[in-house]
């Protein structure tokens, strides 16, 4: 009997696993309520995720869809299916107009906000950074901070009446500049919380050597924080490119509209030209989508470095 326990236990162990005094210790698995639990938290996120993928791919599909319809096509077809006789028309119509003069006047218009704003902020976020311990710099930081919480829509008649003493209605000055004003704040935020990681044995160093603060501020600070400075630039560039307010507001003439506004010009005495501006739409959208792919790399980068704190 003695054998027969004996050789019972060398199986279970064999088979279950045993512990120091040779009793067979079966395998642990989940509790049934944990592992529903994660199946259903598994299913609500690829859900989620899904979900969230039709919301931005549908509408990017029904934009180029419908810029390749003809006016006849739009109103008869569904509005998901693929166009029946697909045309180029559209994008002629628009290219034949003043497309190019809105373009430059888009590209003038943020090429000229997003340099200001990155070198103003940069100097600034220096500043903040080297000299965190006094009070104005603290003083300083939660002034830019406080900008953060001012909208634009509740300023723009001060806005307006500023652009109109200073004689710069009807420009792009007009635009370039409370642009700036508006994208300082949360670009000196961005630009503060990644020098701050920068160690200060360096900027030591550079003194030691002599280096006065012009001097580490190119030779070191800038190529430091080059992936948050392409970062702030493509964020600023893309909020200045979609913007209407300014424009509708601070100008008037043709010659000086820019894209978004540009685009309510197809809108006709009892209609729009849907496939027409659909078509600027996507025209419009392909300098920044060019500026993206070719910036990836440091925009990552720069989204993922100085916020580790």
């Amino acid at each position: 009997m003695s054998t027969t326990l004996t050789r019972t236990r060398t199986g279970a162990g064999k088979d279950d696993g045993a512990d120091a005094a040779g009793r067979p210790v079966t395998a642990r698995r989940a509790p049934w309520p944990h592992r529903a639990a994660t199946a259903l938290r598994r299913a609500v996120t690829g859900g989620a995720a899904l979900l969230w993928t039709a919301l931005v791919v549908v509408p990017v599909y029904w934009l180029v869809v419908t810029s390749l319809r003809s006016a006849t096509d739009f109103t008869t077809a569904s509005p998901l299916a693929p166009p029946g006789h697909p045309t180029l028309a559209n994008y002629r119509t628009v290219l034949d107009g003043d497309f190019a003069t809105y373009l430059l006047n888009s590209a003038v218009v943020t090429v000229a906000t997003v340099v200001f704003t990155v070198v103003a902020a940069l100097m600034a976020a220096f500043a903040i950074v080297r000299n965190s311990g006094s009070r104005w710099s603290r003083v300083t930081f939660r002034l830019f901070l406080l900008g953060l919480a001012i909208p634009l829509q509740a300023v723009i008649i001060p806005v307006y009446l500023l652009i109109i003493r200073m004689r710069l209605y009807d420009s792009l000055a007009a635009i370039v500049l409370p642009s700036v004003a508006f994208a300082l704040p949360i670009t000196v935020m961005i630009l503060v919380s990644f020098l701050r990681d920068v160690p200060r044995s360096l900027f030591e160093a550079m003194v030691v050597d002599g280096a006065g603060d012009w001097r580490m501020l190119i030779s070191l600070a800038a190529p430091l924080a080059r992936p948050a400075l392409v970062t702030v630039a493509v964020y600023d560039g893309l909020q200045v490119w979609n913007g209407f307010l300014f424009p509708l507001i601070l100008t008037q003439s043709g010659d000086k509209a820019v894209l978004p506004l540009a685009l309510t010009l197809y809108r006709g005495q009892f209609g729009i030209d849907v496939p027409a501006t659909m078509a600027a739409v996507v025209l419009s959208t392909l300098p920044m989508l060019v500026v993206f792919v070719l910036a990836r790399r440091q925009l990552v980068a720069g989204l993922t470095a100085g916020f580790s704190k």
